[in-house]
């Protein structure tokens, strides 16, 4: 009989579970508890539990989806790369990165990714499959596990899209910010989408609490497309209204996010552009200068500075976001690309 995955499961599931094997209601609780608050890696670690109790949890369960395959350190030390093996043999990555008293962890919702966007090593994969609710958080888990710290932040920034996984990223959402478990705040856990209008209009329809983050980084169709395919199924202007739409019905911030990249979207006119698109509603735009080694560039300092100057003095709430772990190939799909795809670089930490 295969093994039913403990890591994933929500409370009600877990209550069912357990009530299926005749157990009382609160042994949930506890079961809920161990995985999610404490981190547990085996029953035999539930110490509330008898020893009949986790004898007969391990012969019909399991804890965890991933094993930790190679991990890499930034030179400041503050950024961690990792690469996560999943029971099918497949790869995924996270990111955990510092900065002051902030913690946040970059999860995959996906293997691989459909959308193609240009200047990500995630799309050059092609998609293989959605990750399960409990993949995704057992990035997390592992995470908190082998640092041995907890992370404040958590943003869906990694490999895939995560509004075409969309049940199984809210289920995680919702697991991540249980108070009985991991108890990280609703606003404290942002879905970035690539454009995914209908998903975008649910997402606000639903009411989640979880932050939206649009990923735009161009300000006209043309270019847009020619970075992104998605914008031509879905145009910026469609984008934009569905911007719109959860401003309005949640009450809250929409991020954009802005790859900054030298000589293809940094020109004065892009700004002007981008200007005019966002300004008339409340939103905060996230300028990220690129990180990568491929045939696009990272800006100058001058021309970071040029770009961002039109929006200065503006109602418009503007941040840079300079990529951490450029050292450690911490963009989106590098470290994929350079262990999976290459051979005598597993299992190292660094």
């Amino acid at each position: 009989m295969k093994k039913m995955n403990i890591t994933g499961m929500t409370l009600p599931e877990m209550e069912a579970f357990m009530s299926a094997h005749h157990q009382p209601r609160y042994r949930a609780d506890q079961l809920f508890n161990w995985i999610y608050k404490r981190g547990a890696r085996s029953f035999h670690e539930m110490s509330n539990f008898s020893k009949a109790l986790r004898s007969q949890l391990d012969e019909i369960g399991v804890i965890g989806h991933l094993t930790i395959e190679t991990v890499r350190t930034s030179y400041d030390g503050s950024t961690r790369k990792f690469l996560f093996r999943l029971s099918d043999e497949q790869f995924v990555e996270g990111v955990y990165m510092e900065d002051s008293n902030r913690r946040t962890v970059c999860l995959s919702s996906q293997v691989g990714c459909a959308l193609q966007c240009d200047f990500c090593a995630t799309g050059r994969m092609g998609f293989i499959r959605n990750l399960s609710a409990g993949e995704i958080v057992d990035q997390l888990l592992s995470i908190h596990h082998f640092l041995n710290i907890e992370a404040t932040n958590i943003v869906f920034m990694g490999m895939g899209e995560p509004f075409s996984n969309y049940a199984q990223v809210i289920k995680a959402c919702h697991l991540l910010s249980h108070d009985k478990g991991i108890a990280i705040g609703k606003r404290k856990i942002t879905v970035s989408t690539s454009g995914i209008v209908p998903a975008i209009r649910r997402f606000a329809d639903e009411q989640e609490k979880f932050k939206l983050a649009i990923s735009l980084n161009a300000p006209n169709d043309h270019l847009r497309s020619s970075l992104m395919p998605i914008n031509d199924r879905y145009s910026i202007g469609e984008l934009m209204n569905a911007a719109r739409y959860y401003a309005k019905r949640s009450r809250h911030r929409v991020t954009f996010e802005y790859v900054l990249m030298a000589g293809v979207n940094n020109a004065p006119e892009h700004a002007r552009q981008l200007q005019a698109l966002i300004k008339d509603f409340p939103c905060k735009l996230n300028i990220i200068p690129y990180n990568g080694h491929d045939k696009y560039h990272a800006p100058t300092d001058d021309q970071l500075e040029s770009f961002i100057k039109p929006f200065l003095g503006e109602n418009i709430v503007v941040s840079i976001r300079r990529s951490k772990g450029a050292d450690i190939d911490a963009a989106c799909g590098q470290l994929y690309h350079r262990v999976v795809n290459n051979t005598g670089d597993t299992n190292t930490y660094t």
